[in-house]
């Protein structure tokens, strides 16, 4: 296995602009990011996707990246009218960096970002139904 550059990070061994740190995950500033303020949360313990990752560090991830958006919400000279929270799961989904990451992204009205879902037609309710009956089930 490679090395994961976001334990090499956690570890210190690379360099980072950190944002907040403590003993369960880091934000750092997105180093090719999006628009400037782009954070990211990762956790310190390697978790490759979302789902491997326990409850008590997502919940922790989750929490501080609710704090870091208010923050680049508040920071004079980011350009933040909205943000984005990304979190991609496997290559079909994006995912480069296979170490759990959130990323909190500025926007702003004109800014070169597209998010784009195509034309999604409504699902039928039963259909619906069917679905979250058997999301529930599983989980």
């Amino acid at each position: 296995m490679e090395k994961c550059v976001f334990c090499e990070i956690a570890a210190g061994r690379l360099p980072a602009s950190i944002v907040y740190e403590d003993n369960m995950v880091l934000a750092i500033m997105d180093i090719n990011p999006v628009n400037p303020g782009h954070v990211m949360v990762i956790p310190r313990r390697h978790f490759e996707t979302l789902g491997d990752m326990d409850e008590t560090t997502g919940m922790h991830l989750f929490q501080i990246a609710m704090r870091v958006e208010q923050a680049v919400r508040n920071v004079e000279g980011i350009r933040c009218e909205g943000t984005n929270l990304l979190q991609n799961n496997g290559s079909a989904a994006g995912q480069d960096v296979f170490h759990a990451h959130l990323h909190i992204i500025p926007r702003f009205a004109g800014d070169a970002v597209r998010v784009n879902f195509g034309p999604c037609p409504p699902a039928e309710r039963t259909a619906l139904d069917a679905l979250a009956d058997a999301i529930e089930e599983a989980m």
